[in-house]
């Protein structure tokens, strides 16, 4: 939660808008800090997808989630057709629904003709009601409980398999329930060892990792899974982690999974899909500096293709499941903001309708954000404040040293890059509501999530009895 702020004249929050470029260059959404459709308008307010952002919060209330529809289709076609331009062999890029999974937001990268990728059963039973095929969702999960790995079953989606006990209990239902049934799809997790610099709560591909099996033990593996006839094992996944900058571990990667689809052909296994996970990071702040996403997709392509012909395979249907990179800047959130606390010569708080329970990031990752009031987009950045939450937690910052205009109570703060990880970790702390979502497009808002109320926090409640006056 450091400033990080460049140093320097300082102009407005008008220089977060979406630089324009050639006309007929295609902006990478995650190297962008506000959505592409941002502009400011006449009235100097914030606008996106056609939408002036106060309105939004006078008609929905606030906190509010926005999430401009075009920069998250953006962002889903450039993936698809990179991919298609630079991959010789089929693809498939899933949405890593765990960054913000909901009906609108799952029908929404289903539409542009993705996939999904869910990380349990809620997330699966979500995306299926979202009207996504299930020969297109993909189940991850260190420890999938046996409800969940009989609903993935009995729906037919493939279930990427993370562990011993996980590939044995498989086994086992399908042995005793399902022996009439198409032999489920599975593809095999694997830790490739391949650590990269980003925080350690994301990184998922080093040796001492909760996920994935260990590569010492791929020949047993891969032995056992041969033996399995009430199973089909289609691919191998690894993923080395989220919010990563770097080309070269993707590029590392991508040459080690070839090294074990060859592997894999020595024990008879017909392995025909390789899932290089995602991991592109996003721009939060001015100073960084993620690939584009055609930058990222071209060098895994080059690399798999080479691998490939190096080995003398064929290419195989290759999968990435992106989602930071997809959802994280499509979406802002506005706050209203209330009080304020002068320190002299210390700091100055200024508080938010909001905080960690609608976004924890700040607090669990030490992350930095940065933030413009909506109303004020051409105003003078004169002030250094600390964004506070109205939590009672001393901890519930959400942004330190934020460069702002003169703010006043009312005024709307908007936080960009909050689509990856805030609804989705969003909690009930103080027994607030969670905010509501509008995705909006063309001038148009529309609902995606309903703002709780607080009969919807005691719902499931249960009052005994024996208490009752």
């Amino acid at each position: 939660m450091v400033s990080t702020h460049p140093t320097g004249v300082q102009h407005s929050g008008s220089q977060y808008l979406p630089q324009r470029r050639d006309t007929n260059a295609n902006p990478s959404p995650n190297q962008e800090l506000l959505p592409l459709t941002a502009r400011v308008h006449d009235h100097d307010l914030l606008e996106i997808g056609g939408c002036d952002v106060t309105t939004l919060v006078e008609q929905f209330g606030s906190p509010l989630y926005i999430l401009d529809e075009e920069t998250l289709r953006s962002a889903c076609q450039q993936y698809r057709d990179t991919f298609k331009q630079y991959y010789k062999g089929e693809s498939q890029v899933l949405y890593a629904s765990k960054a913000w999974n909901c009906l609108a937001v799952c029908a929404i990268a289903a539409s542009v003709g993705l996939g999904i990728d869910v990380a349990s059963g809620g997330e699966l039973y979500t995306a299926l009601q979202a009207g996504v095929s299930a020969d297109k969702i993909y189940l991850h999960n260190n420890n999938k409980s046996r409800e969940e790995l009989i609903f993935a079953i009995e729906s037919g989606c493939t279930i990427v398999v993370d562990n011993w006990h996980e590939l044995r209990t498989i086994v086992e239902i399908v042995e005793k329930l399902y022996t009439t049934l198409q032999k489920p799809r599975i593809m095999l997790r694997l830790t490739p060892g391949i650590e990269c610099h980003t925080h350690e709560y994301i990184r998922t591909g080093q040796l001492d990792s909760k996920f994935g099996f260990d590569p010492n033990q791929l020949g047993e593996l891969f032995a056992f899974v041969s033996q399995q006839s009430v199973i089909n094992c289609v691919g191998l996944h690894a993923h080395i982690g989220s919010q990563i900058f770097e080309r070269q571990p993707h590029q590392d990667l991508a040459a080690l999974m070839v090294q074990w689809l060859r592997d894999a052909a020595k024990y008879g296994l017909k392995i025909t899909e390789l899932n290089v996970g995602g991991g592109l990071g996003i721009k939060y702040i001015e100073s960084d500096d993620p690939p584009s996403i055609e930058e990222w997709v071209k060098a895994i392509c080059e690399v798999i293709q080479a691998a490939c012909a190096a080995e003398n395979l064929p290419l195989p249907k290759l999968l990435s499941e992106p989602g930071r990179s997809l959802i994280a800047t499509a979406c802002v959130t506005a706050y209203t903001i209330g009080s304020s606390k002068v320190i002299p010569e210390i700091r100055t708080y200024v508080a938010i309708d909001g905080g960690m329970s609608d976004n924890p990031r700040p607090i669990t990752y030490q992350s930095v954000y940065r933030a413009v009031i909506a109303n004020k987009m051409s105003s003078p950045l004169t002030q250094t404040v600390t964004i506070a939450g109205k939590h009672c937690e001393s901890g519930d910052i959400l942004i330190e040293n934020a460069l702002l205009p003169k703010t006043e109570p009312g005024d709307i703060l908007v936080v960009m890059g909050t689509g990856a990880y805030n609804y989705s970790m969003a909690s009930n702390y103080n027994r607030l509501p969670r905010p509501a979502a509008v995705v909006v497009a063309n001038g148009e808002a529309n609902l995606i999530l309903q703002r709780e109320t607080y009969e919807d926090l005691i719902r499931q409640d249960r009052l005994p009895e024996r208490l009752k006056k």
